[in-house]
């Protein structure tokens, strides 16, 4: 009788800090190839999958487990609710997201799924400006860490409800392909 009450108390426990973590995500930037008249800048979103669970049912089942099957069903609404927050701009044009294909990542505190897409903009620009507003009205704690890789150095910025905007520069290639 201990060692099930023992387990269970574990167990509330380990679902209780799976509860309470931080609301994260992750977006990597490589350094933008500028050809034909448009730059284009590749990326990877990683967004928790706890957090579009919750918005969006992912465990269709409620098993507590999201497959592969149950994120790839679900795959459109996934990438219309995320990039619906997400915006990007270079010399106050707006620029394109260009959505790639959608896997699974995993970061220490769990299962993400990760997005490539390309931002696509006119012209040559030396710097992008992105705007993110994913999570921050449901939860006020959520944030994304940015990276901008360029040239052989990475450039980082916090997005927060505080700060949801950021210019980072792209170290533009001029002429060579993406």
């Amino acid at each position: 009788m201990t060692h099930c009450l023992v387990a269970a108390a574990m167990s509330m426990a380990v679902s209780n800090a799976a509860a309470h973590s931080a609301s994260d995500a992750y977006l990597t930037l490589d350094a933008a190839t500028a050809t034909g008249g448009e730059t284009v800048v590749r990326a990877q979103w990683d967004i928790a999958l706890r957090d579009l669970d919750f918005v969006l049912g992912l465990d269709a089942n409620g098993d507590g487990v999201i497959t592969w099957r149950e994120l790839r069903e679900r795959q459109e609404a996934l990438a219309r609710y995320a990039y619906g927050f997400l915006s990007a701009s270079a010399d106050g044009k707006p620029c394109a997201l260009r959505p790639g294909r959608q896997r699974v990542a995993h970061h220490a505190d769990g299962a993400y799924a990760a997005l490539s897409f390309d931002i696509v903009c006119p012209g040559s620009f030396p710097k992008l400006k992105l705007d993110y507003r994913a999570f921050f009205a449901l939860d006020p704690s959520h944030r994304c860490i940015v990276v901008m890789r360029a040239r052989g150095e990475a450039a980082t910025a916090l997005l927060s409800p505080q700060n949801a905007s950021v210019g980072l520069l792209t170290g533009s290639r001029r002429g060579q392909r993406p």
